[in-house]
């Protein structure tokens, strides 16, 4: 599969936007952020993004630092962060690697509790992946968010599209 940088740029760039809708609707019903379950949700997703992050750097993934509980707002800051550090690492990026096969440290756990081999993915591909399982778990959110009685931001590809392709506007 050809995946090619521009792409995978406007794919992040509308994964932080819609992250940043997502952070905007729940600080404005803080009482969401309580929930267990949400705040998990959001917690693994940042999580699984600097760990695809520190995969494709070759840094150390330390799953305790990344699951480590934190308060709303360094959340936030923290988000902000890794999407500068992302744009750059993105920016930077030799396209002509895209069909790399990538390492992924984790798979011997997913191979064991599937009990079966797994093959290692390109980075193309895990640049696909990463916005595909942000979506996936911002839906989950949106979900329980409206379960809570909050009305979730339309945060989809296409709306993002229909915006203009909005700045992400950080809470």
């Amino acid at each position: 599969m050809n995946v090619t940088n521009e792409v995978t740029r406007d794919l992040f760039r509308h994964m932080q936007w819609a992250d940043a809708e997502m952070w905007r609707t729940l600080l404005a019903h803080p009482s969401a952020l309580e929930d267990e379950k949400l705040f998990k949700l959001v917690q693994h997703l940042h999580a699984v993004q600097r760990a695809f992050h520190l995969m494709w750097t070759g840094g150390a993934i330390d799953g305790k630092a990344l699951y480590a509980k934190k308060d709303p707002a360094t959340m936030v800051a923290e988000a902000r962060e890794w999407y500068a550090t992302a744009a750059a690492y993105l920016d930077a990026f030799d396209e002509a690697r895209n069909g790399e096969t990538l390492h992924m440290p984790w798979l011997p756990h997913f191979e064991k509790q599937l009990g079966r081999t797994l093959q290692h993915p390109t980075y193309g591909e895990t640049f696909l992946q990463l916005p595909m399982h942000s979506g996936y778990h911002r839906g989950q959110v949106n979900l329980l968010l409206r379960q809570l009685g909050g009305e979730p931001a339309n945060v989809d590809y296409i709306a993002w599209i229909w915006f203009g392709r909005p700045e992400p506007q950080w809470p």
